[in-house]
């Protein structure tokens, strides 16, 4: 059984017999083709319906999934699938806009952390009622100054946290958050490298 696995996650695995493991029985033998960076779309495109939920979220981290693929897998029954595409830095903004209102949290949060998560959608998604969701926004390099400032009040201390830490925090906040009543803002803001030094 392992040998099938330490196959199928080689890169030097040829096509043809990635394509055949594609649809072995064992679920952790299709799991490592559907993360090989060498499976071909036409695998990577049936292993996106299988059965098993771990397979079509690996088939989403693969970096060569085409984007068509990632796309549909948006809106896959599974949130962790759903989460692994909003945080996915190559999905589209279009797909992101959707997943920014899926019912799940982590999934918002997803969409909150990733890096290619348009400004405009950042802003809304500082208001979720998710203190998670708004945490994501509050780490993200991208999140504008303005943004993160009205964060910079939030009642989530976790959340404030993130603002202490996040490089564009703009130092009069960072100021300001070093006298926070919670120890771990304070901490953030030390560990911030653009914090004043006294």
């Amino acid at each position: 059984m392992t040998d099938k696995v330490e196959i199928a996650e080689n890169p030097d695995t040829p096509v043809e017999l990635l394509i055949k493991l594609a649809t072995d029985e064992d679920e952790y033998v299709r799991v490592r083709v559907a993360a090989n960076r060498n499976t071909p779309a036409e695998a990577l495109t049936k292993l996106a319906t299988d059965e098993d939920w771990f397979v079509r979220r690996s088939v989403v981290e693969n970096p060569n999934t085409p984007v068509e693929l990632r796309i549909k897998l948006a809106t896959d029954k599974d949130a962790l699938v759903r989460w692994r595409v909003a945080e996915n830095p190559n999905t589209p903004g279009e797909v992101l806009t959707k997943l920014a209102t899926d019912e799940d949290g982590a999934v918002r949060s997803g969409v909150a952390e990733n890096p290619s998560t348009p400004v405009e959608l950042l802003a809304k998604l500082a208001t979720d009622e998710n203190g998670a969701v708004r945490g994501g926004v509050a780490e993200n390099r991208n999140t504008p100054g303005e943004v993160l400032t009205k964060l910079a009040t939030d009642k989530d201390g976790a959340v404030r946290c993130h603002v202490a830490e996040n490089r564009n925090t703009p130092v009069e906040l960072l100021i300001k958050l070093a006298t926070d009543k919670s120890e771990s803002v304070r901490r953030g803001v030390a560990v911030n490298p653009n914090a004043p030094k006294k």
